[in-house]
């Protein structure tokens, strides 16, 4: 009874110290610093970093992408292993990617091969659709060119010069301008505050009022 209770202790001391190895191993992996994970971990109001379950995300081998028979699912990462231990978000893949970035709880690499150039960030809010009858957008290219080069839009996607850019949510909703990343890599257009974000202080312009 004394050798099974023993057992059954070391089988439960080694599944807490495995768990606690791929945590730090997913920690590092991000590339958050080992002076910040105490820090980050405690400040779990605003950043949830443990706080959701790995059930929010569906299992690779329920996925529809992957192959369940295939013997290569045993050898990748559970989407809810790592995604998990990143800051929370209510929409899109359940991560608060700018929150994750901002408190340096991921590094990205600047490019796929390894570069030493530097990162360009422009701190710099644009105000838009100053006309419309929704809160005004507020477009910060800090958050932006904290993960992308100023090439990946301009002038291809839009203009440098102030209003030679045409913005439409038909656009954005169609995967153009916005929405190449927005609802695939980032945060669905569904979430219009996000955008949307400035409360205008007169009334709306009619198109009236505008000849």
């Amino acid at each position: 009874m004394i050798a099974e209770s023993t057992k059954l202790y070391a089988n439960g001391l080694f599944r807490a110290f495995r768990t606690a190895g791929r945590v730090a191993l997913l920690l590092l992996l991000a590339g958050v610093p080992w002076t910040a994970w105490g820090q980050w971990l405690l400040d779990s109001k605003d950043q949830l970093p443990l706080g959701q379950s790995e059930k929010n995300w569906t299992p690779l081998a329920r996925d529809k992408v992957h192959d369940p028979t295939g013997l290569a699912i045993m050898q990748l990462q559970q989407p809810g292993e790592g995604l998990s231990l990143l800051p929370a978000k209510d929409s899109g893949n359940l991560v608060g990617w700018a929150k994750a970035l901002d408190r340096g709880a991921i590094n990205p690499r600047r490019a796929i091969p390894p570069s030493e150039a530097k990162v360009q960030v422009l701190d710099l809010d644009v105000l838009m659709d100053l006309r419309g009858s929704m809160n005004v957008v507020r477009f910060p290219h800090r958050i932006h060119t904290q993960w992308l080069a100023c090439d990946n839009c301009h002038e291809h996607l839009f203009k440098s010069k102030i209003g030679a850019s045409k913005i439409s949510m038909f656009q954005i909703l169609q995967g153009e301008q916005c929405g190449l990343c927005h609802g695939s890599v980032a945060f669905p257009v569904t979430q219009c505050p996000y955008c949307h974000s400035v409360a205008r202080t007169g009334k709306p312009y009619r198109e009236d009022e505008l000849d």
